[in-house]
């Protein structure tokens, strides 16, 4: 390849398979292995990462976001699909579609004895917050040039008063 088609190759095609992954370990009940895959590409407006998780047990808490939407593409292992407030068989080749807002939380749980494998793809609007139904938690973040540069997790009982230290 030449210098140009290098550049190109590396801002814009990733290889899950290749992924570099990440083991997010959190027991009882959360053990995931990921790679997030936009990292360091030419995408702006898209996320995408691999998630392959233990049998029995989850990816990541039960939550929901306000502005990012999300889709799951099962690509091995069968699991279950925890949406509000119900319980949906998953199975290799479903695709899920979670639009933003709080009519739509979930969370991903494999619920076999192999592991279930998905890729994960979602949109990047900032600033976004997310809520955690189980454990009252939100997270407030915004980002800049790529860049992090607000995050916070916080619980509706913290909530301070709007003139709370202002002179």
């Amino acid at each position: 390849m030449n210098e140009k088609a290098e550049n190109l190759s590396r801002s814009l095609i990733r290889n899950f398979n290749a992924a570099t992954l990440k083991h997010d370990v959190r027991e009882p009940l959360y053990d995931a292995l990921s790679a997030r895959l936009a990292t360091d590409t030419a995408a702006q407006k898209l996320g995408a990462s691999i998630d392959i998780v233990a049998p029995g047990k989850i990816s990541c808490p039960y939550h929901f976001h306000y502005a990012q939407e999300e889709m799951f593409i099962i690509l091995e292992g069968s699991g279950t699909l925890r949406v509000a407030g119900e319980m949906l068989p998953l199975v290799s080749g479903d695709i899920i579609f979670i639009p933003p807002g709080p009519e739509y939380p979930h969370q991903i749980v494999n619920t076999s004895d192999q592991p279930l494998k998905y890729l994960s793809i979602s949109t990047k609007e900032q600033p976004e917050v997310c809520e955690y139904p189980d454990s009252g938690k939100f997270l407030a973040m915004a980002a800049a040039g790529g860049e992090r540069v607000f995050d916070v997790i916080q619980r509706a009982e913290n909530d301070l008063d709007y003139w709370d230290g202002e002179p």
